[in-house]
């Protein structure tokens, strides 16, 4: 995987697979290595293009506090790396913050986006201050993450639905004792909670979709279904699961990969 300097950072990035070009845009906290397993799905229909974040995997660490209109000026740099004008950006939880700040302010550039458990900020709703959880005892901490993650979650349901309990375990809060890596993680919690799009919203004029789980309590279905309402024509879909949805409902991927397939 390369390492190119993108805004004065250093970005690690990764393309592979062919097809239409489609930008992934990762989740808060998690790196190019945890996604792998869907990077590869994506990628055996599309020429995809991932990177890491600043301060995470291979990235360089941020010098100081940034915005997510940063974040945005990092994908359009990547964009114009890789030669390309336009692209499908699939943006995930908080991928999918950047995917909206990108598509308010470059929305020509962007052929179809796909909003997965994700919130707009201002009126529209926050997603939940996981800052907060940082805060909490250890054990404390991550049984407020379950209910977050799942407002189901607890010993009986993951007694009754077992392939739960291997979700959760990838939800489960880290420790993150090196300093740099703290660093990094804290910077990007404050730019995710400056993250307000709401007024821009309409700015995006190609076809979207907007999809929630509805025991979502990072990102709460209503936040979705605000996002959809600002932008026109978009499509919004509600599944059974929580902000893991996505490896919760067999009908998600699906209509995901339908509609990031679908021709312009």
């Amino acid at each position: 995987m390369p390492v190119t300097e993108v805004n004065g950072v250093e970005l690690d990035w990764e393309r592979s697979g062919s097809g239409p070009r489609l930008l992934f845009c990762n989740g808060s906290g998690r790196t190019l290595a945890d996604a792998q397993v869907m990077l590869d799905y994506l990628a055996s229909e599309f020429d995809l293009l991932a990177w890491d974040y600043r301060g995470f995997g291979r990235s360089g660490l941020p010098t100081g506090a940034y915005a997510m209109a940063d974040l945005a000026a990092d994908v359009e740099g990547l964009l114009d790396m890789s030669s390309w004008d336009t692209c499908r950006i699939l943006g995930i939880s908080f991928g999918g913050m950047v995917a909206q700040e990108f598509a308010v302010t470059h929305s020509e550039r962007v052929e179809r986006l796909a909003l997965v458990c994700t919130s707009s900020g201002g009126e529209g709703g926050s997603s939940f201050p996981l800052q907060d959880l940082l805060a909490m005892p250890e054990e404390a901490r991550a049984a407020a993450a379950l209910k977050v993650v799942d407002s189901r979650w607890d010993d009986d349901w993951f007694d009754a639905h077992p392939s739960d309990r291997d979700v959760a375990e990838r939800f489960a809060p880290r420790n993150v004792s090196d300093s740099a890596d703290a660093a990094a993680h804290r910077a990007q919690l404050e730019a995710r909670a400056g993250h307000d799009v709401w007024d821009r919203l309409p700015a995006i004029t190609g076809p979207t979709l907007v999809a929630s789980g509805r025991y979502d309590g990072i990102a709460p279905l209503e936040n979705g279904r605000a996002i959809a309402s600002r932008i026109t024509g978009t499509e919004f879909r509600e599944y059974e699961g929580g902000h893991a949805f996505l490896l919760q409902d067999p009908s998600a991927v699906r209509d995901l990969m339908a509609f990031l397939l679908a021709a312009e």
